[in-house]
């Protein structure tokens, strides 16, 4: 990942979302459970996030997520809603990860539901950590393209997982 260059206190400067927009025709309603993460996925990531454009200035963006054809599109606008970039990645190497994903908080939300605390701590591990590497599988499609932290990809693999799953 290009790390972005660091500001007048010695700190990366970076940009930040300031709103993250999801095509409405790239998902579908779903379940309670995923319709939460989406909302705290959105509004963790525009409370706090590094989300830099590589070679473009340090300013605040705007993000529409959408799924076009089997690819995520990632096209970002200036606070002002100038267009700064498109970018179009294939979500074929995310495709496991997300099953993975699917699979395990199907069962995560199940064992909410009935299982002991101790059962649902084990799944919550697992899902954790399938979400670690879906989140860094999405860190490498970005390098080059946008410097992302990984609290940043955590929050963006949620809202990728989101709109994938559609219907």
């Amino acid at each position: 990942m290009t790390d972005p260059q660091p500001d007048a206190t010695g700190q990366p400067a970076s940009g930040k979302l300031v709103d993250v927009v999801l095509d409405e025709a790239s998902i579908a309603r779903s379940t309670p459970e995923v319709e939460h993460d989406r909302a705290v996925a959105i509004y963790d990531l525009i409370e706090e996030n590094a989300f830099q454009p590589v070679g473009h200035p340090v300013q605040n963006y705007i993000l529409n997520l959408s799924v076009v054809e089997k690819r995520l599109v990632l096209q970002i606008r200036t606070e002002a809603g100038d267009d700064v970039i498109t970018h179009v990645l294939s979500l074929s190497p995310l495709r496991k990860v997300v099953k993975d994903y699917d699979l395990i908080c199907e069962s995560y939300y199940e064992a909410i539901r009935h299982a002991t605390p101790s059962q649902i701590e084990a799944i919550d591990m697992g899902r954790r950590g399938v979400h670690n590497e879906g989140s860094t599988i999405l860190m490498e499609r970005l390098n080059g393209k946008i410097a992302v932290d990984m609290p940043t990809a955590r929050r963006l693999f949620t809202l990728v997982y989101a709109l994938h799953w559609k219907g």
